[in-house]
């Protein structure tokens, strides 16, 4: 397979090679891209020095496959170009999520709905897949009405200059700011721009993606994203109502059983997840799973995810390994 990796050089382009190595896929030429700054600098895989090349070269490649992490606009320009080359891209970026034309895919969910003319397909936001690799075995046993999420956001999600910034502010230094206030023992009610309805881009992605994965239209989310002073992942604490009652070993049954997720749940003993246990994993972790006594056939639950391995770089890597398994590409 001749992979391409656009926007190597960023947070999750790291991550992404990262992920490619780990899990030995199948690569016989790789192609490291970036913007114009970037190219001529190495990057180092599977013990092999690489150079940086830029997007038009890349494109003139004909890669295999392309696994997109440069931001909305540089997918927006050179997807459609890599796929007009015969070129598989999977795009990481918020650019095609809602296009109609293209699958939003996390593939224990949805992967089997990809077919040969998928050209671009979409990865969805990361708050979206670890809110969803809970949701999904859930909805198909009891049908969710409504979903009520916030999320408390690791700042990994906007960037290195927000960890810069963090970093910064811990060390009473001033720097560049990724955000209009300090993040360092704060908390932002804002993650990306509000939008004309009061709520942000990051929260309508929440309810938008959810109904576009799900295939289910009639499935309520409303949403509250926050930036927290967290490195090591996303965090969510979500309240959803069914059409029918449950029972809440059937919950963590369903819950334990379903690809990719696992269930620390152990009051107890003070059991549950956190962003410090989940960074540099690839399952979604879900506690705090209890009945909510306010409202009928409602439960509350805690999700937490490295968000940028499976809530960005390690979903796009399996969604890969789908259409290659599938003989898709």
């Amino acid at each position: 397979m001749r992979v391409a990796v656009v926007g190597a050089t960023g947070m999750v382009g790291n991550i992404m090679l990262k992920v490619l190595e780990e899990r030995n896929f199948p690569i016989t030429e790789l192609y490291p891209v970036a913007s114009e700054r970037s190219v001529g600098k190495e990057i180092t895989f599977n013990n092999k020095s690489y150079k940086v090349i830029g997007l038009e070269e890349a494109v003139s490649i004909k890669p295999d496959l392309a696994l997109f992490s440069a931001g909305g606009d540089t997918s927006l320009e050179w997807a459609p170009k890599f796929a007009e080359n015969g070129t598989t891209v999977v795009d990481n970026s918020s650019a095609w999520r809602m296009d109609k034309t293209k699958k939003l895919v996390i593939p224990e969910i949805n992967a089997v709905e990809l077919t040969k003319d998928d050209k671009i397909i979409a990865n969805p936001n990361c708050s979206t897949i670890q809110l969803l690799m809970a949701l999904k075995p859930l909805h198909d046993k009891y049908k969710i009405k409504r979903v009520v999420v916030s999320t408390y956001q690791s700042i990994t999600g906007t960037g290195v200059k927000a960890v810069q910034q963090l970093e910064n502010e811990y060390k009473d230094q001033k720097g560049e700011m990724a955000y209009p206030y300090p993040i360092h023992r704060n908390a932002i009610p804002q993650c990306d721009v509000f939008t004309e309805n009061g709520y942000t881009k990051e929260e309508m992605k929440l309810t938008n993606e959810t109904k576009k994965i799900l295939g289910d239209d009639s499935v309520l989310v409303s949403a509250t994203a926050i930036r927290i002073p967290v490195v090591g992942g996303h965090s969510e604490s979500v309240n959803l109502e069914f059409e029918s009652d449950f029972d809440e070993k059937d919950v963590r049954k369903l819950l334990s059983d379903f690809p990719g997720v696992t269930v620390q749940d152990n009051p107890d003993v003070n059991t549950y997840p956190m962003p410090i246990y989940a960074e540099g994993k690839d399952d979604v972790f879900v506690g705090r799973i209890r009945r909510d006594y306010s409202q009928p056939n409602s439960l509350n639950m805690w999700i937490v995810a490295d968000n940028l391995r499976k809530g960005a770089a390690t979903n796009a890597v399996q969604i890969a390994e789908y259409l290659m398994d599938n003989k898709l590409i």
